[in-house]
């Protein structure tokens, strides 16, 4: 399949969108910066994650990266523009990345991170919110703003329903950078793949998504993930169930029990 344009994107600086074979890549396009974020970037991640989520051309969605580094963070030039902003302009400035966070955190396709260059600070941030996260083993990660005097505020809510609260203790209170491995370890990271097997990698588990995952069901499945920490246990059984028993009477179930007992193969993309 070829590149599907894009013209309601067209005047993005920063970052590039494109789709193919059911898969949309949104790619950080500021290597010269190291891929490092302002206000202007987030922006236009944000535009771009809406696009992509609504985008028929798109099934699953790709986070990628120019250049050496995946993303090292906050620009030197926007942090020290920061030292002039009142609390409210800082609110509004941290609600912006916030609302970032939260948008894919929530977004109804599976974000995956290929991270094949260090991950920073608030590039760390990206890499962790993502569903799945493959990375090249000379990566480094770390969230390193408390050696700054700053806070890891934001990705702190999500890291410790990711890897819990002990691990996201260590890494925000030390603010060490950690190897790939490392990352793996501590549940950052999914796969770590050789930098030439990095993009064919991460093709072929999006398409194998694609393929063999009904849209729907992981849609609804991401969202229970989202809201099931918040709920009470007796609370989060009975919204368990009702999902279920909805997920029983939509079509994509219908189908897919169907193709189970008549042994047939879905291919879900069609």
């Amino acid at each position: 399949m070829e590149d599907m344009p894009t013209q309601e994107l067209e005047d993005l600086r920063f970052i590039r969108y494109d789709a193919q074979d059911s898969i949309g890549y949104i790619t950080l396009n500021r290597p010269d910066k190291r891929n490092a974020l302002n206000a202007e970037v987030v922006t236009e991640l944000k535009q771009a994650f809406e696009f992509a989520e609504n985008d028929e051309a798109c099934k699953v969605i790709v986070l990628r990266a120019e250049g050496d580094v995946f993303c090292s963070g906050a620009d030197l030039g926007y942090i020290q523009e920061l030292q002039s902003f009142g609390y409210t302009d800082n609110l509004a400035d941290s609600t912006h990345l916030m609302q970032l966070f939260h948008q894919i955190y929530t977004l109804k396709k599976v974000v995956i991170g290929q991270v094949q260059g260090h991950a920073l600070a608030g590039g760390c941030g990206l890499a962790t919110i993502c569903d799945f996260a493959f990375a090249v083993p000379e990566a480094k990660f770390g969230y390193t703003e408390v050696k700054i005097g700053f806070l890891p505020a934001i990705v702190s809510v999500f890291l410790v329903r990711k890897i819990g609260e002990a691990r996201t203790k260590q890494l925000l209170l030390t603010g060490d950078v950690i190897s790939a491995q490392a990352a793996q370890d501590f549940g950052l990271v999914n796969f770590l793949v050789p930098r030439q097997e990095l993009a064919d990698n991460v093709y072929r588990f999006a398409r194998r998504l694609c393929v063999e995952n009904s849209a729907q069901s992981m849609e609804i499945t991401k969202e229970m993930l989202a809201r099931i920490p918040e709920m009470p246990l007796e609370e989060s059984l009975r919204y368990a169930a009702r999902m279920n028993a909805e997920a029983r009477g939509s079509d994509d179930c219908r189908r897919g029990i169907a193709a189970f007992l008549s042994k047939e193969k879905i291919a879900w993309e069609n």
